[in-house]
């Protein structure tokens, strides 16, 4: 059955803040310049939202570029930060609160403010179709499209209505094709065309490699004496000590408006030792007294896991390919010192748009959009990347108290204008040291009040994927798991994932297979990321499957 197309003037991979972002701006400069330019946005959640979890302290400024009057168009913005508190925890028990003037000033918050970007993002759809986008929910790109020339043509979502075994049930729909005279990558952190078009024109061979984290979320419904409207915790140390040691994690507590908390634990995917459990050290995490304290006697109501990309401007690849561009955390552009990358994603993505309408509006169009890299160059986000160009460099070659220190220094002292740049060639996912030579690490029964096991949590995500339907976590090599992970490394991949995805299971004859329990994945890309032997491949499954985040 022949794939249906549609030509459009430019498709953009993803309904987050830096392809909306996009859409946005260039149908505004459209509108004001009366030119009809067409662009589809498509989106493999649900609905817009539906996939984006962030803490979230929300910066403003690519937002009040973007939209000016976004207050009068009811953006979801209500919780101005109102303080900032920031503690290192040397152990279960103990805590030292930074003074103010010990705290890097990219962790000061003045006129940030606590969101759900999945609302933000569902804002920003509304407005990209109000501007004239159209808005593909459900449509998860699946396939870049080349021209003969090897340049981008386009996008092809995947087919519909196959099952597990890859042949065609009744329900089968052919996977639909866009092309475009310019298609924009813009996924999120590791999102699998990005890597694809990254690998294809050697996006990265000037780059470092890039770095990645595992960021653990829930939403709690506090006793209202608890809570502090505003408030924005941030905490390093505990739990990623001791026999956990050899990596950063950073925690976070922001009080939002209605009695509720944004909760979570940020693990470096660097870590050394295969026995840590990302999702059971954030379980440890809760029990600390300066969280515990403001969640005792709440509900969790929500819970998710995305990985987000952090190596920064020094990992930054090459953002312009034959026929588009790659923006936002799908490239790297989020800045790891401040914890942020939604306004760096806007703005990437408003960059973008100025890129594009410009060369729509040549009578001889380019398939390379060089004008991009000239524009990123100038702008005030390449200006704030490389202000904090050593945060993540520095913390992998010095550790957490030397990192610490030149974070310190670089922000507080040369506000920026360090006068040297680390760089660090190591890979997140050859870190693993064997098993037989690292501390193994018991995790405690969670309690059901403060602390929950994987499954109870996953089913909060409201994950859903068709059983009946091909894996989307596709092995290179099926017997790695058992003959290569499981000896070297107790096979990480029961432990890393946060959704309970992988198992080791054993029948009854004592032999043992690896089980990919693909209903349950959550869309972080962790797997993608940290598997030592790169040997998973994370690939979409039919639209709309994965988590549907109410507000995270």
């Amino acid at each position: 059955m022949q794939r249906e197309s549609m030509e459009v003037d430019v498709v953009i991979v993803g309904g987050g803040p830096a392809g909306l972002s996009t859409a946005c701006r260039l149908l505004q400069m459209a509108k004001e310049a009366e030119k009809e330019i067409s662009v589809c946005v498509l989106e493999k959640g649900s609905e817009v939202g539906a996939h984006i979890l962030s803490g979230a302290v929300f910066e403003p400024s690519a937002l009040n570029e973007l939209f000016p009057d976004w207050k009068e168009k009811g953006a979801p913005l209500n919780t101005a930060v109102t303080g900032d508190d920031v503690y290192y925890l040397p152990g279960a028990e103990s805590s030292f609160k930074f003074p103010g003037l010990l705290v890097p000033r990219p962790m000061h918050n003045d006129g940030n403010y606590i969101i759900s970007l999945g609302n933000l993002c569902r804002w920003l759809g509304e407005q990209a179709m109000e501007l004239g986008a159209e808005v593909f929910p459900g449509f998860a790109a699946a396939e870049i499209l080349y021209n003969e020339d090897g340049s981008v043509k386009g996008v092809a979502t995947g087919d519909m209505g196959v099952d597990a075994k890859g042949e065609q049930k009744s329900s089968f729909e052919p996977g639909f094709e866009f092309h475009a005279k310019y298609t924009i990558l813009a996924e999120g952190c590791r999102g699998h065309l990005g890597k694809e078009v990254i690998a294809k024109f050697e996006l990265d061979k000037d780059s470092d490699p890039q770095h990645y984290g595992i960021g653990l979320k829930e939403i709690w419904e506090i006793p209202e004496e608890q809570h502090q409207e505003g408030l924005v915790v941030h905490t390093a140390g505990y739990p990623m000590v001791g026999a956990s040691a050899a990596t950063t994690s950073g925690g976070f507590l922001y009080h939002l408006e209605g009695n509720q908390v944004s909760l979570g634990l940020i693990v470096d995917l660097a870590y050394k030792n295969p026995h840590i459990s990302p999702f059971d050290e954030f379980q440890k995490f809760k029990h600390h007294p300066v969280i515990k304290k403001y969640i005792t006697g709440g509900k969790r109501i929500s819970y998710g896991a995305r990985a987000l990309i952090k190596g920064g401007l020094n990992s930054l690849p090459k953002m312009t390919f034959p026929g588009g561009l790659l923006i936002g955390c799908d490239a790297g552009t989020m800045n790891a010192a401040k914890i942020k990358g939604s306004h760096t994603a806007m703005k990437s993505g408003i960059i973008a748009a100025e890129t594009l309408f410009a060369a729509l509006s040549e009578e001889t169009q380019s398939s390379v959009l060089t004008d991009y890299s000239a524009r990123f160059e100038n702008s005030e986000l390449k200006e704030e990347l490389h202000k904090t160009r050593n945060f993540s460099s520095g913390f992998h070659k010095l550790g957490f108290w030397l990192g610490s220190a030149l974070v310190f220094i670089e922000q507080n002292i040369f506000f920026g204008k360090f006068p040297f740049t680390f760089h660090d060639q190591s890979e997140d996912f050859a870190q693993l040291t064997p098993a037989s030579e690292s501390t193994p690490i018991e995790y405690a029964k969670p309690d059901g009040v403060i602390s929950f096991d994987k499954l109870s949590s996953v089913f909060l995500s409201n994950t859903n994927h068709g059983e009946d339907q091909p894996c989307h976590l596709q092995l290179k090599d099926d017997s790695i798991p058992l003959n290569s992970n499981l000896p070297m490394y107790d096979e990480p991949a029961q432990r890393y994932c946060p959704a309970g995805v992988y198992e080791i299971v054993e029948d009854a004859d004592g032999s043992k297979k690896f089980q990919i329990n693909s209903q349950n994945c959550v869309h972080c890309k962790t797997c993608d990321i940290k598997d030592p032997a790169q040997n998973i491949h994370w690939v979409v499954p039919e639209g709309g499957g994965g988590p549907n985040y109410p507000a995270m």
